[in-house]
């Protein structure tokens, strides 16, 4: 009952949105990104209780670790949301009917969002304020893991809420409590849409045991194809990026699919790697390219488990394949609709890549690291969907509305 009480809460304050202008909500998020510049100390105290409990080995570690530079990127980031447009009272579509109706298609929030996290500190600023800029409350089920953090960010974001007289249920952490998590999968009617955001095992969990609509943020196992027409030097350079750049995000590299005829390039397409201690699990053609090539201790034989595998750490699968077609049957099968890559010069090639796999974000001679909303354009995003319906790819903020039908009428009556 306790927690259906929250929920009621904050479908109240969502109504209450409605009515906050636009102006005022930007003027919330910059007195959000000043409050973060002038009592972020306070944050990171926070966020040391939650890293004393962690293990500094563990790559999620990163990603529950909170810095100055962090804060400050986050601050950034509210800032530029602000320069955003809003999302709110687009017309869509606009017709006037022979019979004189005036129909309009105009976007409007969610409602209630509610999001399931991980241990991401900085997803809580990120969807708070995506959901206020566009007119949603949210609800926060992060992990216990993060607990200390998220409630300092939370009270400093109600801080900023009181301070102009908005509602501060539309900003509400759950208890990190698996009940909680149950409780929102089925609040028909108080929580509008669950966007979990996570490994495969949270996903899976949630679009199996939801009855309210989710919009799945897959995991991400990703690929970079190496097709006998790459440019050495540029692919050694996309790989390097895409695998160690941040090990432990969505986008981070999994796999190198590389042509069989360009093996004598596999040591100087890893050979960065090796600075940063990435452990390549690669089948037998690439194992014989690699030995002598790359460090002994961070080459392993494949397994039939090193594919379709999402990493999250300093490891990397390698796969030979003999063709192009070989290279999309590869990903067709291991990939999971997150980011794919190609590496080559040829433009018909390139083309075709682009055209025929099938996932959100598919890149040409880039690395994966770009899918991400901020370098997309988007400002900061909610989640990067993998699945097709409502939204794929990186969601922002119109990604966090949807639409309703306004007709105005003079007294007409349908025949």
């Amino acid at each position: 009952m306790y927690i259906r009480q929250i929920f009621e809460s904050a479908k109240d304050a969502s109504r209450s949105m409605l009515s906050v202008s636009d102006s005022v909500i930007n003027e919330i998020l910059l007195a959000l990104a000043h409050e973060i510049k002038a009592n972020g100390n306070e944050l990171l105290k926070e966020n040391e209780k939650d890293l004393i409990l962690s293990n500094v080995d563990d790559p999620l570690y990163d990603r529950l670790k909170l810095t100055s530079a962090r804060l400050d990127d986050i601050a950034e980031g509210l800032k530029k949301l602000v320069e955003l447009p809003s999302p709110l009272r687009r017309v869509l579509s606009h017709e006037v009917r022979p019979n004189g109706l005036d129909v309009q298609r105009v976007s409007v929030p969610f409602g209630v969002v509610g999001i399931v996290y991980e241990a991401r500190p900085n997803v809580t600023f990120d969807v708070a304020a995506l959901c206020l800029k566009s007119g949603n409350a949210c609800l926060l089920k992060g992990s216990s893991s993060a607990d200390n953090s998220n409630k300092a960010i939370v009270e400093m974001i109600h801080r900023v809420l009181r301070s102009f007289g908005v509602n501060e249920n539309a900003v509400t952490l759950l208890p990190p409590t698996h009940e909680a998590v149950n409780e929102m999968l089925h609040a028909e009617g108080l929580v509008d849409v669950v966007i979990p955001r996570g490994g495969s095992n949270l996903i899976k969990f949630v679009r199996s045991n939801a009855t309210v609509p989710v919009i799945e943020t897959g995991a991400g196992t990703c690929h970079t194809y190496f097709d006998e027409y790459g440019d050495t030097a540029k692919g050694a350079a996309i790989i390097n990026n895409a695998k160690t750049r941040r090990v432990s995000v969505c986008n981070a590299l999994d796999c190198l699919v590389i042509n069989a005829a360009c093996l004598s390039d596999l040591p100087a397409l890893c050979g960065s790697m090796a600075a940063s201690k990435v452990v390549v699990y690669a089948d037998g053609p690439a194992y014989a390219a690699l030995e002598g090539n790359y460090p002994a201790g961070l080459l392993k034989h494949a397994s039939g488990d090193s594919y379709g595998k999402e990493f999250l750490g300093y490891e990397m699968a390698v796969k030979t394949v003999n063709s192009f077609d070989d290279a999309l049957a590869h990903i067709k099968e291991f990939g999971s609709g997150h980011s794919e890559c190609i590496v080559t010069e040829n433009k018909e090639r390139g083309e075709l890549f682009l055209r025929d796999v099938d996932a959100a974000c598919v890149y040409e001679n880039a690395p994966t690291s770009f899918s991400d909303g901020m370098q997309l354009g988007l400002g900061a995003e909610i989640g990067i969907s993998t699945q097709k319906l409502h939204a794929r790819g990186p969601m922002g903020l119109e990604e966090l509305t949807t639409y309703k039908w306004l007709i105005r009428g003079n007294g007409q009556i349908r025949p």
